[in-house]
């Protein structure tokens, strides 16, 4: 959608709101896009079968518009208010000239023109701009039919200093309050502004290229258009053989049958959707291989197998006769499970017995260790200490005191020490000065 500049309207231009469009705003139209390849596969039917390949858009279904044309809608809203609050609806507008305002209040200061979906301008008027009115609006397109969505954000601004700039992403416009404001959404694109023969811009058709082919060279097969019409083309022995089914446009099933199928029927098979009006074009490719059909087994009551109604079929004689090994597989169900589940838990349940004997011993060696200590700890308290066993005799204490030690001394003091610790003699006073001075004098 074009990006276009919008300007405060002055109270002298609001004469012809339709010229003043049309001035600000340049024409646009969708470029023809090419067809984009959505899907590539490589498929294999067996010859003598019927063979389908697969070609199904929903949004190439036809369907006539019943109810006056409302499948194209306009609506604008409003956002991002400088008080906050969601997004308010404003007024849509149907391709049938139906206008909607919402509010009490814009009725009669939101205008959309009755043209916009003959001219393109989808442009919103607000007669006295309010402080209110500030925030961001934004112009949304929907074409149900088509499937498609657009929309155009412009932010409106309440100040002194009218004016309008780009701020990078979307269009500001300034405008003081009281004044009028344009906002402009303007795109010229056939979908939004044509609706006539639209059954006659849908168009599919079927391409085959034989191996070795380039794409560019490849052979029409059919022809098919939304108002019924089909053409076929194509060698006569395969135009006879292919069809797409009758109500492919209601349905939007464009898948190709060929049947019988045969082996000269192998190459590249190409399904074309063109929807002019919607813009839309697609290719999905199929790379088709014919294989050999199977052969069925004869029945076993057949003559020539060699056997009888009511036996099994015999032996081929002019096989050799020797030894074969014939493998068995045989599927592991819940009973494997379970037993093998059996031994685990048998193992674990072993173990624990093991455990608990291992402890209970343990714990039985301790007692008897403790109940032994106990027993001989009570005898010896039971046991009366006689003490008179431990006396000792006084006599021969004096005895061994009042023997003679035959030692020598290196002198008198020693000697004298000697006696005194040996001899329970009475405490004798000695004057530790004199005894000093007889060791100096020495």
């Amino acid at each position: 959608m074009p990006r276009l500049r919008s300007s405060p309207l002055q109270p002298d231009s609001l004469l012809l709101l339709g010229s003043a469009v049309l001035l600000s705003s340049v024409p646009s139209g969708p470029v023809p896009a090419a067809s984009s390849v959505v899907s590539e596969s490589t498929v294999s039917w067996a010859a003598g079968a019927l063979a389908v390949l697969r070609c199904q858009s929903p949004r190439m279904v036809w369907t006539q518009d019943r109810l006056h044309d409302r499948q194209r809608v306009v609506h604008w809203d409003l956002s991002g208010r400088p008080g906050g609050g969601p997004t308010r609806r404003l007024v849509d507008m149907y391709s049938a000239g139906e206008q909607r305002v919402y509010e009490p209040r814009d009725r009669g200061r939101l205008l959309l023109p009755l043209s916009a979906f003959h001219d393109g301008n989808f442009s919103l008027l607000i007669r006295a701009v309010e402080e209110a009115d500030a925030g961001l609006y934004t112009c949304n397109l929907h074409h149900h039919y088509c499937h498609l969505y657009e929309t155009l954000a412009v932010r409106l601004e309440v100040t002194d200093n009218p004016g309008a700039h780009w701020d990078g992403e979307k269009e500001v416009l300034v405008v003081e309050r009281g004044t009028p404001a344009l906002l402009t959404c303007v795109n010229r694109a056939h979908v939004w502004t044509d609706r006539h023969l639209e059954e006659a811009q849908q168009v599919v058709h079927w391409d085959r290229q034989p191996p070795g082919v380039p794409h560019d060279r490849a052979d029409r097969l059919l022809d098919l258009y939304a108002s019924g019409e089909r053409r076929a083309y194509g060698p006569p022995f395969l135009r006879d053989r292919v069809a797409v089914g009758a109500d492919a446009f209601a349905r939007g099933d464009f898948s190709l049958r060929i049947d019988p199928l045969e082996p000269a029927d192998e190459g590249t098979y190409s399904c074309h959707l063109h929807h002019h009006y919607c813009g839309l074009h697609e290719r999905r490719i199929f790379h088709l291989r014919v294989t050999e059909p199977v052969a069925e087994p004869p029945p076993r009551d057949s003559p020539g197998n060699g056997s009888s109604h009511s036996g099994a079929p015999g032996p081929d004689p002019t096989l050799a006769r020797g030894r074969s090994v014939i493998n068995v597989i045989v599927p592991e169900g819940r009973a494997h499970f379970f037993q093998q589940l059996g031994y685990v838990l048998a193992t674990l349940l072993l173990f624990i017995l093991l455990l608990i004997t291992v402890v209970l011993a343990t714990r039985q060696r301790r007692r008897g260790g403790y109940e032994y200590s106990d027993k001989k700890s009570g005898k010896s308290k039971g046991k009366d200490v006689n003490m008179a066993e431990f006396a000792v005799a006084t006599g021969d204490q004096a005895l061994y005191r009042s023997e003679d030690i035959q030692l020598d001394y290196k002198n008198n003091i020693l000697k004298e020490r000697a006696e005194l610790g040996h001899s329970p003699l009475p405490v004798k006073n000695i004057d530790l000065d004199r005894e000093f001075r007889k060791e100096y004098c020495k």
